[in-house]
């Protein structure tokens, strides 16, 4: 997770007060197996399984409604890649989350998902790189 790392170093400096927490929950790998299927990528099957639940494990200790008692809005910063970030998106959306792979991610691109109090979810931006110079988009 080094870029990750290095990405929160720079953003951190920005946000001076942020708490910052680290957890491998949000680690890269691999969430579940894609379909349809794609032929350039093909983990073992025990990665999904090792994976899969460690990242779903992300999403349900972070994707949920505030609490009731809550008078103002939160938010939260994730900085990790994009297999995570697809499947949460995915999930959140309560779509298939066999359906990830289908999504496209820059590095270093901005996904904005908002989780109403009513639990209601909306998907503000996902990848998200108007904000960078044209020569420094690249994808993986």
């Amino acid at each position: 997770m080094t870029r990750a790392i290095e990405t929160t170093d720079i953003i951190s400096k920005h946000l001076p007060g942020v708490c910052r927490v680290s957890t491998d929950l949000l680690r890269e790998g691999a969430p579940i197996e894609p379909d349809p299927p794609v032929s350039h990528w093909k983990p073992e099957a025990v990665q999904y399984y090792e994976d899969g639940a460690r990242i779903e494990a992300a999403f349900r200790n972070y994707i949920h409604r505030a609490d009731a008692k809550q008078q103002e809005d939160s938010y939260e910063i994730f900085i990790c890649h994009a297999n995570v970030i697809r499947y949460i998106v995915c999930r959140a959306l309560q779509f298939p989350p066999e359906g990830w792979l289908r999504l496209s991610l820059n590095n270093g691109s901005i996904t904005h998902l908002v989780v109403r109090p009513d639990g209601r979810v909306a998907l503000r931006a996902l990848g998200d790189t108007g904000f960078m110079p044209p020569d420094k988009i690249s994808r993986s």
